[in-house]
């Protein structure tokens, strides 16, 4: 694709998000009359809709179609699974199950997904490029070295495919059949991509990215995590890799035949290229060193926000603050909403314009003024009236994300918390604040993954000023002995030669962590006695690695993996306290004082 067309491909894109987002209104409305349409004599929409007999009713839809959780979705999934017809719930024929992370909720969740929906997916990834193009110019000068994985697919007992929504669009004609363009010249071949061995696949990307270092403008993964998954393995292999590049010969480790044969056509013998990379990766200090082995990059794309915001002192260690990092867009397993018109703000700062074409959106009111002042159980029955539609939310307002789409799910919710902070024409624009059902709990406090990290980021800065840094952590609520009492795992970098840590200041961090956690908690804490003192349990280095890569023995995707916050699996509970090095607690109670004199 030439430079004209190019252009011409970004213009288009830029105009259509103009045309979707002064229509939002008009193009929701279309949406869901489509999906009413498409799927009206499905078994689950009759029970609650006239369905075939009768004209599409927006009206009835919101009246009478109950907002649901996946407890009450999943029976009819399941049967699908099981080889009944997809006109259980939707009237095109289900082509996969898209399993979720398992990392938030405790268990995978299945949803259902159509052909169409990959063209629907496809369509938000051809707006990125033109979006930062206005930002970053020259992009198609270059390649990128992005970092991207599958994940080993199962099926479903009646032969549906189940995987992850990215190993679906991976393998799909969508990604391997894609016209090539300068915006999306990869280092990684795709056989390396669609490798199983997620272990094969990073060393394999790594040594892509490195032969073409010179000619790298970005660098990203689709989670921050997984970006510092692969310099952590950088660290462990640069010798190996180096070794490759100098010889032309791959290492014998790598044995998966689309690896092998991908990588022999990229390798020559290059000592000169060996020997840049090894005396970069031979220093004591990594500091900047995406910098150093990506010289012309111009910023690192991943998602940074959420639990992931948690990565951002890392990401900008390793590239010494020199990189922008970039948030691009907004999806889940269920549906892809929408897109970060401001790539290079602030990662505090990335808001997403809901596009008002991929589903039909409506929103659950948790809260305003900056305050979060209600959150609904999954068990809680929700009153349909409650909802408000996307052209109707307003500014600084929390809500959960509640999505209609046409594969099937209907009046969902999410399970994702936002808050308005803009408007682009008529679609609002959102940040995402946390995952509504991650929290901590020891007696009547609720304690959220956003409080819980607003929590660590403050603690976290008393360490700075003895060359330490929190580089990962998560939570469990030990209700072991009586009180129980908030546990937090810690894993920190030394940048210094001691790997003492000074108790007092871990108390501190103890201490500032429950100073900055909700009034109820602090109550729980100071006046009832019902929790006891937070305790921080400092791991050994590569504690979180090791985390993850028992996650991903039991199905989670190294592409969508996210560390959980709160920690509910035994297996991972042993694991964790199997590392500890040294604990720590709170050595008195947070403040507390009540309020209007009421405890």
């Amino acid at each position: 694709m030439d430079g004209k067309k190019l252009e011409y491909k970004g213009k288009e894109a830029l105009e259509e998000i103009e045309r979707l987002t002064m229509k939002a209104d008009e193009v929701q409305e279309s949406v869901l009359r489509q999906v009413l349409t498409q799927n009206r004599e499905t078994e689950y929409l009759s029970k609650f809709m006239m369905g075939a007999t009768g004209t599409i009713d927006i009206a009835e839809f919101k009246r009478d179609v109950p907002v649901i959780t996946y407890e009450a979705i999943f029976p009819y999934i399941q049967r699908i699974a099981n080889g009944e017809d997809s006109s259980l719930i939707t009237g095109k024929p289900i082509t996969e199950m898209l399993c979720s992370s398992g990392t938030s909720a405790g268990k995978p969740k299945m949803m259902p997904t159509i052909a169409e929906d990959l063209n629907r997916r496809t369509f938000v990834y051809n707006l990125i490029m033109p979006i930062i193009n206005q930002y970053v110019p020259g992009l198609d000068k270059g390649k990128a070295m992005f970092l991207y994985f599958v994940k080993a697919e199962m099926s479903t007992p009646c032969g549906l495919p189940a995987r992850t929504v990215l190993t679906s669009y991976y393998k799909s004609k969508h990604f391997k059949g894609r016209t090539r363009d300068p915006w999306n010249d990869f280092t990684s071949p795709d056989q390396t991509i669609l490798c199983n061995d997620s272990n094969q696949s990073m060393y394999c990307q790594l040594l892509a990215g490195l032969v073409h270092r010179h000619q790298v403008l970005r660098l990203g993964a689709v989670f921050a995590s997984a970006l510092l998954r692969a310099i952590s393995h950088l660290e462990r292999n640069w010798k190996h890799l180096c070794e490759d590049i100098r010889t032309g010969k791959l290492n014998s480790s790598i044995t998966d035949p689309g690896c092998c044969s991908s990588m022999s056509m990229m390798l020559s013998p290059d000592p000169n290229l060996a020997d840049e990379v090894s005396e970069i990766c031979s220093r004591a200090c990594w500091k900047g060193i995406l910098c150093e082995l990506w010289p012309r990059a111009k910023y690192i794309d991943a998602v940074v926000t959420g639990s992931m915001a948690q990565y951002v002192p890392a990401l900008k260690y390793y590239s010494d603050g020199k990189l922008p990092l970039v948030c691009t867009m907004y999806a889940s397993s269920e549906c892809y909403f929408g897109v970060n018109l401001k790539p290079l703000c602030n990662p505090a700062d990335v808001a997403f314009t809901l596009l008002p074409n991929m589903g039909y959106y409506e929103f659950l009111p948790l809260g305003h003024n900056g305050r979060l002042l209600m959150n609904f159980d999954d068990e809680e029955e929700v009153p349909n009236d409650m909802l408000v539609d996307l052209v109707h939310v307003k500014l600084g307002c929390y809500y959960e994300l509640v999505i209609t789409t046409f594969a099937g799910l209907y009046r969902y919710r999410i399970g994702d918390v936002l808050q308005v902070v803009g408007f682009h024409n008529k679609a609002p624009q959102f940040r995402f604040i946390c995952r509504k059902n991650v929290v901590l709990s020891i007696d009547s406090d609720k304690t959220n993954e956003d409080d819980l990290h607003r929590s660590v980021t403050v603690a976290k800065k008393l360490l700075e000023p003895h060359d330490a840094m929190l580089v990962e952590y998560t939570s469990y609520p030990d209700t072991s002995s009586m009180p129980g009492h908030y546990v937090l795992y810690w894993e920190i970098l030394r940048h210094g030669s001691g790997d003492h840590l000074d108790q007092h200041v871990m108390e501190d961090c103890c201490i500032a962590v429950e100073e900055q956690l909700d009034y109820v908690y602090r109550r729980c804490r100071s006046y009832d006695k019902s929790i006891g003192p937070l305790e921080i349990r400092v791991v050994e280095a590569g504690t979180f690695e090791a985390l993850m890569d028992l996650f991903i023995s039991q199905g989670a995707s190294i592409n969508q993996y996210k560390t959980p916050r709160c920690i509910k699996s035994k297996k991972a509970l042993k694991l964790l306290n199997s590392k500890v090095e040294a604990s720590f607690s709170s050595p008195r109670y947070p403040k507390w004082a009540p309020v209007n004199n009421m405890a």
